[in-house]
């Protein structure tokens, strides 16, 4: 079993959940975040967030998932990101789960 997670901008939410159900994830859980960008002088470019201090709204997207179905979904975001002309793409993360009460 694998955790999926997408993180996006708010405005992006929809092509977010349309790519998990495309990858045959149709339940899932979201809820809306705050992302801070701190000002650091760091490389920008390899940031989430674009130059100075500033408060995005954004959202995170999750679901508890095969791993066939997770690794789909994961290669539906790649090519989703390749086609996008933006600096803000969506992040996408899978996390092992190890055990589960379900």
């Amino acid at each position: 079993m694998q955790l999926f997670i997408i993180t996006a901008l708010k405005e992006y939410s929809d092509q977010a959940a349309a790519l998990l159900k495309k990858a045959g994830i149709h339940i899932f859980s979201a809820t809306d975040i705050q992302g801070f960008k701190d000002g650091s002088t760091h490389n920008l470019l390899d940031d989430w967030f674009g130059a100075g201090d500033a408060q995005f709204d954004s959202i995170l997207l999750f679901s508890f998932t095969s791993t066939e179905l997770a690794s789909r979904a994961m290669e539906l975001v790649k090519e989703y990101n390749e086609k996008l002309a933006d600096e803000f793409p969506l992040r996408a993360f899978t996390l092992n789960v190890h055990q589960s009460s379900h």
